[in-house]
């Protein structure tokens, strides 16, 4: 009987005490599934943990066929030159469910500029243009992205999309490369950042790259906060060249009390919801690599270790 270890933070225990034995079981897996590192390390065939969990040096679990990932962002644990084992990021449809809300919801509110209809009395007709004439991009053409690309399409949006390689996305104009992001950003009035947070994307938008966007242009971004550079946002954001930006994702979070962003007029601050992991089907997901493990069949979200995601 396969021994799985949950190295995930105390809290996640809490939430996958019963739902990953569950998911288990559903997925016709019998297995030992423990919260406290055996004496033996070798005994661990499988590890479910989080870039929360408490493993700092996984080099002693020898015969682990899997460390699974209950978090989509897996750059705080890829860098970890002791993990060799097989990384699996978490794809929940939960969470793509999530984002796109998010993302949809905040594209409308921006869309149809509801932050402009202030209640103070004065009647002011702001005639918003049809969605096929707002001028949307998403940066990040992965399965979050395709995901929201694809819900905007459904409300009349034609989005463009922009990724480090080439990518085909039906009902996506999709660019690649720098002179591609360069053509994306001249173009998009509403910015979505989708990219995962490698060297190359970190401070990818900083006052060089926010300055091509349109006058007005706003930015969300529930992908990764060091992906946009703070200071440039605030400067850009101050001067008027952007119009406003919805922030989940920062580089320190929480974020501090005292960060501007906090008290700025054109910024709206949410605490990191926009993709929350559901352990219900997160556990599913866990279970499924397991399950796949055992009968000997691919693994499925694989980390590229060289890409870092």
């Amino acid at each position: 009987m396969p021994l799985i270890l949950f190295a995930g933070s105390p809290d996640e225990w809490v939430a996958y005490q019963q739902t990953l034995p569950a998911a288990l079981k559903e997925a016709g897996v019998e297995a030992e599934l423990t919260a406290e590192s055996p004496a033996d390390p070798g005994r661990v065939d499988y590890i479910v943990t989080s870039p929360a969990g408490r493993i700092s040096d996984y080099a002693p679990f020898v015969n682990c066929r899997l460390v699974q990932s209950l978090w989509a962002g897996v750059e705080r644990i890829t860098g970890n030159v002791t993990l060799t084992q097989p990384l699996a990021r978490m794809v929940d449809p939960a969470l793509t469910q999530g984002m796109i809300e998010y993302v949809t919801g905040h594209v409308l509110r921006l869309h149809l500029r509801m932050d402009d209809c202030l209640q103070d009395g004065r009647w002011r007709r702001i005639v918003p243009p049809l969605a096929a004439e707002r001028k949307v991009a998403i940066l990040g053409l992965g399965e979050l992205g395709q995901a929201a690309a694809g819900a905007l399409g459904a409300l009349g949006f034609r989005p463009l999309g922009w990724s480090r390689r080439p990518h085909d996305v039906p009902g996506v104009e999709t660019h690649s490369g720098a002179d591609g992001l360069t053509h994306v950003l001249s173009q998009a009035e509403i910015l979505i950042t989708l990219l995962p947070l490698t060297p190359e994307t970190e401070g990818l938008l900083n006052a060089t790259r926010l300055a091509r966007l349109p006058k007005g242009a706003s930015i969300i971004n529930p992908g990764r906060g060091p992906l946009i550079m703070d200071e440039a946002l605030l400067e850009a954001l101050d001067s008027g060249h952007l119009g406003r930006a919805v922030l989940d994702v920062f580089r320190e979070e929480p974020l501090p009390p005292a960060h501007p962003f906090w008290t700025h007029p054109k910024v709206l601050v949410t605490p990191h919801i926009a993709a929350a992991t559901r352990p219900a089907t997160a556990a599913r997901v866990a279970a499924e690599n397991i399950r796949r493990g055992e009968a000997g069949e691919p693994l499925l979200h694989l980390v590229d270790r060289r890409a870092g995601y």
